[in-house]
């Protein structure tokens, strides 16, 4: 009967139909190899049935002992036979079944005997085949055949040698070393194969001998390597022999870099691109070192051929990451690839694009780019999202027609992580660029209207209510926000009731409007959205009264819990049910210092977008001052002008792991010093820090409060209070010691012995530094900032800041010592560059707002001067920060 035709544009999900392997079994293929013990074989048939057997076996299909056997011995009957292609299938078949020692032997002396043969195809694979089932003791019996192979005048001969060699050296390397000789013979080949093989095997002999790979690369680049796969190969060893030996004089890099630079003028392309991408990953490359193999990938990126149009991209991709100023030059042929057929050549075009355009192209980009967006895989969008992102933060004035982008994109049709990395992407501008605030929140309203992911509308929705009543016009966010209490799942629609209890209790005229609605959702068919409905009416007083939500309302429906989950769910564990109902207020506070938690868990990838803590992180400077207030002797103190990151006094996995913050005041300074007993056996009781302030002179001592108690692995804190002058950076150097009573815990009953001992521990100084009296703030548009700060308090003058590494060194240095907040992207320096303008901006101790315009230059090989001009609200503040940079 005849077959149906297929046509051409049918869909082949059923290809495996058109397999001839397919319905294949082991048992059958076995059956059907006994046709090699045939008196008349049949080459056609027995090369039919070793395909079989050749496509079990790298189907991961395992054959038993006797079953590998009786195959084993069949095949070898097929000696037997003359015919070329059935000897080459079973050169094939004795590799891949890795025949046992006792079983080498019946074969050895026919493989020998190819070896040895006229016909050079025998020769070649039989030199294959013996080196690959062979053993050390055999090895030393065919190793002069070998050596005589290596410099045979067939390539195909010398290179089955070579490359046994290489697979030998594996498990025989002393045997191979001995070849050295042969092998720098066959270097010299002029067959293109074989001094590839030749040489890839000569450098592995030699590649625990750092001098001698240093010798050979020398004697290679003067010209004697003709194969363009061997000079690739070269041009890797040589990359290798500049890295190891970067640390001597230059002297006696440049040949080797001569070298690369004269591959470019090659004529095989393989080896110019090989050339080309070495010199870009050189360690320290310089811009003029750079400049003729970018040249060179510019020339490739117009190429007929997709994939050195591919290479070439790429490389140029990685070298924008390092130096984009040197990559600017191809942007013009880049466009030009963001067209190309080959998507993932237009991907890398179009972030290379993004990373090296300047602030003039961003607009022409954005239109180029949308056209392209719906033709490319959601993998490549993210990273084109990601590279927007990137650009926007660099460039914050042109937030909008990047915002307008992300926004259209985001309604397109896409998958979860597509969207949710738009949405993270649109979340970090509102949070970094001020300006964009309101835009970005309307684009994501507008999303959530026809949002089929309920992790992103719930996490948008309670974005929205940590923002949202924070804007000039908070009632434009309520229609879309109440649509998802009809349209949505109950999941969303809870979120969403939320979400309006947020901007009835921080938004006080919206309040009517709020419990309106708040009321028709105490109908709802899902009771967790009638529960929190519920809840928000009674504690934000739904009567229908306008009144100021109190505080502790505020703070018991939205704030963050003070008391860490662990420490909760430990005493909800030892809870026992009674009369007597549990009390939240017996749950201990004590804040678990971060960077401890950082070291169970290193390498941990920080969050961002919607899944990240708002900038400056809120969550734990809210912690520590409640940790603050709710003792009353430092509450006293009013709220701190600034809490400092953990620094620590101890090395890790020590005795006892303790950190300090300082929490900065207008005329205190608080230490809290974060302790951890590491020791199971060890109680720790009236413990304490012993602060020596002699070289702290403008500081006074004021009081300390001990930690009572700490048992094994339960962080406490304890306090020292230092009162300085008002208002004043006071800086200085504090010695500490750990001072404690040690008891013994019996392990049996965990209860500590009643007689302790005293001891104390000494922890490292703690500095306090001029960047503590100085907080971090960012600002969008510093031109118009700076401009709406009085001239006539504004500081200028110029410092000498001695010998530095680069530019970028000085940069960063100035940067940490004021503390201040980099603007518009403006700490990165390019690279090689002789001047550089850095912007910052900070609010100083008193909440006075400050402004620097710092520009830099190199004055010598190595000194650099600044520029430092700087605005403030208050004179005095300009003249502090310039005092700063003069004394540090």
């Amino acid at each position: 009967m005849a077959q149906p035709l297929v046509k051409k544009d049918d869909d082949r999900d059923d290809e495996a139909e058109y397999s001839p392997f397919m319905g294949i079994e082991k048992g059958a293929v076995l059956q059907e190899a006994r046709v090699f013990n045939d008196p008349q074989l049949d080459p056609r048939r027995c090369s039919q049935v070793i395909t079989k057997l050749l496509y079990l076996l790298n189907q991961g299909e395992t054959f038993t002992k006797v079953e590998a056997t009786e195959v084993f011995f069949a095949v070898t009957k097929l000696f037997q036979s003359k015919d070329v292609g059935l000897r080459r299938m079973l050169y094939l078949m004795i590799k891949e079944l890795s025949p046992s020692a006792d079983e080498v032997i019946i074969v050895t002396s026919s493989l020998m005997k190819d070896m040895n043969s006229k016909t050079d195809m025998y020769r070649a694979n039989a030199i294959r085949v013996l080196c690959r089932i062979t053993d050390g003791v055999l090895l030393t019996q065919i190793e002069r055949y070998l050596k005589q192979a290596i410099v045979d005048k067939n390539p195909v001969v010398a290179s089955a040698a070579l490359v046994s060699g290489i697979h030998l050296l594996q498990t025989n390397p002393e045997v191979v070393k001995r070849w050295s000789n042969e092998v720098q013979e066959a270097v010299q080949s002029r067959a293109a194969l074989v001094q590839f093989h030749a040489l890839a095997l000569l450098h592995q002999i030699r590649q625990n001998d750092r001098l001698a790979v240093s010798k050979l690369v020398t004697s290679l680049t003067r010209g004697t390597v003709r194969s363009p796969l061997a000079q690739c190969l070269l041009i890797r060893y040589t990359s290798q022999v500049i890295r190891e030996s970067a640390s001597n004089s230059q002297g006696g890099d440049r040949p080797f870099y001569d070298f690369l630079e004269g591959c470019l003028r090659h004529k095989a392309e393989m080896v110019i691109f090989e050339a080309a991408r070495a010199i870009t990953e050189l360690s320290g490359v310089t811009s003029r070192e750079l400049t003729p193999a970018i040249t060179v990938l510019q020339l490739f990126l117009s190429s007929s051929k997709p994939v050195l149009r591919f290479a070439a991209v790429r490389t140029l991709n990685k070298v924008a990451m390092t130096h984009p100023m040197a990559v600017t030059n191809c942007n013009i042929d880049m466009e030009s690839l963001i067209s190309d057929q080959n998507r993932s050549i237009a991907t890398l075009a179009i972030t290379t694009l993004l990373k090296t355009g300047n602030e003039s192209s961003v607009d022409r980009l954005m239109k180029q780019i949308t056209n392209f967006m719906s033709d490319i895989a959601d993998e490549f969008k993210i990273v084109v999202v990601e590279a927007i992102r990137s650009l926007c933060l660099k460039f914050p004035l042109k937030y909008r027609s990047l915002m307008n982008f992300l926004s259209n994109i985001l309604r397109e049709e896409g998958g979860f992580e597509y969207k949710k990395a738009i949405v993270d992407s649109i979340v970090i501008l509102i949070r970094d660029i001020p300006d964009a605030k309101e835009n970005g929140l309307l684009h994501l309203c507008e999303f959530i209207e026809d949002c089929e992911f309920t992790y992103l509308s719930t996490q948008i929705l309670h974005f929205l209510g940590i923002e949202g009543p924070k804007t000039s016009d908070p009632s434009k966010y309520i229609r879309y926000i109440y649509n998802r209490v009809h349209l949505e799942n109950a999941t969303v629609r809870a979120a969403a009731v939320s979400t309006l209890a947020k901007f009835g209790a921080m938004v006080d005229a919206l309040k009517p409007r709020i419990f309106v609605l708040l009321r028709r959702c105490l109908f709802d068919s899902d009771d967790e959205v009638r529960d929190r409905a519920t809840l928000y009416l009674n504690t934000l007083g739904g009567d229908g009264e306008v009144v100021e939500t109190d505080k502790g309302v505020k703070e018991f429906l939205f704030g963050a819990l003070d008391i860490p989950l662990v420490n909760l769910e430990t005493s909800l564990r030892n809870y026992e049910a009674s009369e007597d109902a549990f009390d939240i207020n017996s749950v201990p506070k004590e804040v678990k210092s971060q960077p401890l938690a950082e070291k169970k868990a290193p390498g941990k990838k920080q969050p961002t977008g919607l899944g990240a803590p708002p900038a400056a992180p809120p969550t734990t400077v809210d912690a520590y001052e409640r940790l603050l207030s709710s003792i009353p002797e430092l509450a006293s103190l009013g709220k701190p002008f600034k809490s400092s990151a953990p620094t620590e006094l101890t090395e890790a996995e020590t005795e006892y792991a303790v950190n300090v913050v300082k929490h900065i005041y207008d005329r205190h300074v608080v230490f809290q010093y974060n302790c951890t007993n590491t020791i199971p056996e060890q109680q720790l009781e009236e413990v304490s820090v012993v602060v020596d302030s002699s070289d702290a002179e403008e500081f006074g001592f004021v009081l300390s409060k001990p930690l009572r108690s700490l048992p094994y692995d339960s962080p406490g804190q304890t306090f020292v209070v230092f009162e300085k002058p008002e208002g004043v950076p006071a800086v200085g150097k504090f010695s500490n010691t750990l001072k404690f009573i040690v008891k013994e815990v019996d392990p049996n009953t965990g209860e500590a012995d009643e007689d302790g001992v005293d001891d104390e521990y000494q922890l490292e100084e703690l500095e306090v530094v001029s960047a503590d009296y100085m907080q971090k703030v960012g600002i969008s548009n510093f031109r118009n900032a700076w401009e709406s700060l009085d001239a006539d308090l504004e500081r200028v003058d110029e410092y000498g800041l001695g010998p530095r590494e680069s530019l970028a060194e000085a940069v960063n240095a100035v940067i940490s010592l004021l503390g201040m907040q980099p603007c518009e992207g403006t700490e990165a320096v390019p690279s090689n560059s002789r001047s550089h303008t850095c912007l910052l901006s900070g609010v100083f101790i008193g909440n006075t707002r400050v402004l620097a315009r710092l520009q830099f230059g190199l004055t010598g090989p190595k000194e650099v001067a600044m520029k430092l001009a700087v605005r403030s609200d208050d004179i005095a503040v300009s003249d502090a920060i310039h005092e700063i940079v003069a004394s540090g």
